[in-house]
């Protein structure tokens, strides 16, 4: 018997391994037991990922583009004539009644790159991606990198502490920020 075309499976792996880390934890992430979510043989995770380092490298890629879109998305659909500080308040406030889990799942990816070298370029790439969406609203690098680090370190108080989103107080923040 040969062997079974599948030209979905690299992406299976992927989607299986974001969910385990959803799960688990990056702890938790293994190749068996992403070939378990995924219902894969093992082999299969090793095939398509030579290491736990590629498998994340994908995971956070493709979770980097999801929320690159979104931001795209409120980037292109947000009113021009609307102060930024304004806009940034609002985006923050939808990301945190969204889903919850996907948005620590999300950071735990991003913040892999503190202990995985591997990780760095595709983190540092998405810093790069969002300071420049960025800037297409403050029309100033500096301001649209210190906008998206703003927006980080809000988000992951919020998200470490449990405390309520101030709207008020993020968008007082971003306006002292970008004038």
């Amino acid at each position: 018997m040969g062997r079974r075309y599948d030209p979905e499976r690299r992406q299976r792996l992927i989607d299986a391994a974001i969910a385990v880390v959803g799960e688990r934890g990056i702890a938790g992430l293994s190749h068996r037991a992403v070939a378990a979510e995924a219902d894969v043989p093992l082999g299969s995770t090793t095939y398509h990922f030579a290491s736990l380092d590629d498998l994340l490298v994908a995971a956070l890629d493709q979770v980097n583009a999801e929320w690159l879109a979104d931001v795209e998305r409120w980037e292109r659909d947000a009113p021009p004539e609307a102060p930024l500080a304004d806009q940034v308040a609002w985006l923050m406030g939808q990301v945190l009644t969204g889903d919850r889990k996907r948005l620590e799942l999300e950071y735990e990816l991003y913040l892999a790159a503190l202990r995985r070298p591997s990780v760095r370029p595709i983190a540092a790439a998405f810093l790069d991606r969002m300071a420049a969406l960025l800037e297409r609203r403050t029309g100033d690098a500096d301001v649209a990198r210190t906008v998206n680090a703003l927006f980080d370190g809000m988000l992951l108080q919020i998200l470490l502490t449990g405390r309520e989103f101030d709207r008020e107080e993020a968008r007082a923040a971003f306006a002292r920020v970008t004038g």
